[in-house]
C-alpha cells in the first residue's frame, strides 16, 4: 500500500522592516546595529543606506553622501518587491535627501515608521548638515508613528534646554504638534542615577515614563539606531506602540549591560545585539 504524499507545509511569512539609515564601518550604529538589531528580535531585516561613514569607537573621519536618486532607487527595489511592516529612519545627511525619502514613504504608503533623528554621533561629529533640521519637521515628523531623539536632538530641534523631566514633557508636546503620532524623548544624558525615557502618546494625550537602571560603561555607541529599530522590529510583529517601545527598552537596557563587560576599539564600543544567543 502506497503512502498518500504529503501536503507541503504552508509557507511562511517574515516581520519585515526597512531601515534607512547611514553605514557606520566600526559596526556599532547605523545599518549595522540596526540589521543586528533586527535579527536579534526576529525579523528580516532590509536596509536602504543613505550615507557611507568612515567611523571607529572613537570618531567620525568621513561621510560620503549617498546622490539622493539612488536612495530612491533603493527603496524602491524593496517596496515594489518585498514590501515592509515597519520602517526605521535613520542619519539623513541633507534636506534633499529627506524630501526624497519622504516622497517615497507616501509612494509605498509606508506604515510603522520610527524616526530616530540623528544629528551628532556619540564622538560629537555632527552627521547632517545645517538645513535638514527644517526639513525634518516638515517632511518627516508628520509621516512618523514614533519619534525618539535623545535630549540634546530634542534641544536642538526646539532651541531650549532641557533639564528636567518637565522639560522633556513640554518638549514633547511640542514636537508631536508637528504631526506625529507619538514621541519618546530619551533621558540618558540627564544625571539622575535612573535613565527615564518619556513616551507621548498624542492621540490619547498621555505620558509614559519607562524607567531603568543606569548603567556605567563607555560602550554606549549606537544605542539610538539599536532602541529604534527595536520599536520598528516590535511594531513589525504586532504590537502597537507603547508595548512596542516597552519591549525595545528591555532589550536595549540587556544589551548595554551585556556590552558593558566586552572591550573593543579605544573609544565608545558597541553594545551587545545577540546577548540572548552568545557571549
Amino acid at each position: 500500500m502506497t503512502e498518500k504524499p504529503r501536503k507541503p507545509e504552508p509557507l511562511r511569512d517574515y516581520h519585515r522592516v526597512l531601515t534607512i539609515a547611514g553605514s557606520d564601518s566600526s559596526g556599532g550604529a547605523g545599518i549595522q546595529a540596526d540589521l543586528k538589531t533586527m535579527s536579534a528580535i526576529g525579523c528580516y531585516g532590509m536596509s536602504v543606506i543613505t550615507a557611507l561613514t568612515a567611523q571607529n569607537t572613537q570618531g567620525v573621519s568621513g561621510i560620503h553622501a549617498v546622490p539622493p536618486s539612488f536612495a530612491a532607487d533603493q527603496m524602491s527595489a524593496v517596496f515594489t518587491d518585498i514590501g515592509a511592516d515597519a520602517v526605521k529612519i535613520g542619519m539623513l545627511y541633507s534636506a534633499e535627501l529627506i524630501e526624497v525619502v519622504a516622497q517615497q514613504l507616501k509612494k509605498y504608503g509606508a506604515e510603522n515608521i520610527i524616526l530616530d533623528p540623528v544629528m551628532v554621533a556619540q564622538s560629537g561629529d555632527k552627521l547632517l548638515k545645517e538645513d535638514a533640521i527644517d526639513a525634518i519637521k516638515t517632511h518627516l515628523l508628520p509621516l512618523a508613528d514614533v519619534v525618539t531623539p535623545n535630549i540634546p536632538e530634542a534641544q536642538v530641534f526646539l532651541d531650549c534646554k532641557l533639564s528636567n523631566l518637565e522639560d522633556m514633557q513640554d518638549a514633547a508636546k511640542i514636537l508631536a504638534h508637528f504631526g506625529c503620532r507619538s514621541v519618546l524623548i530619551k533621558g540618558g544624558h540627564l544625571t539622575e542615577n535612573d535613565s527615564t525615557d518619556l513616551l507621548y502618546l498624542s492621540r490619547e494625550d498621555r505620558f509614559v515614563i519607562l524607567k531603568s537602571r543606569r548603567i556605567v560603561t563607555r560602550n554606549n555607541h549606537g544605542t539610538g539606531c539599536t532602541l529604534s529599530s527595536a520599536i520598528a522590529s516590535y511594531m513589525a510583529k504586532g504590537y502597537g506602540i507603547e508595548d512596542a517601545v516597552g519591549k525595545a527598552k528591555t532589550y536595549i537596557t540587556n544589551a548595554i549591560q551585556a556590552g558593558a563587560g566586552y572591550t573593543i576599539g579605544h573609544g565608545h564600543g558597541p553594545v551587545h545585539h545577540f546577548f540572548k544567543f552568545w557571549s
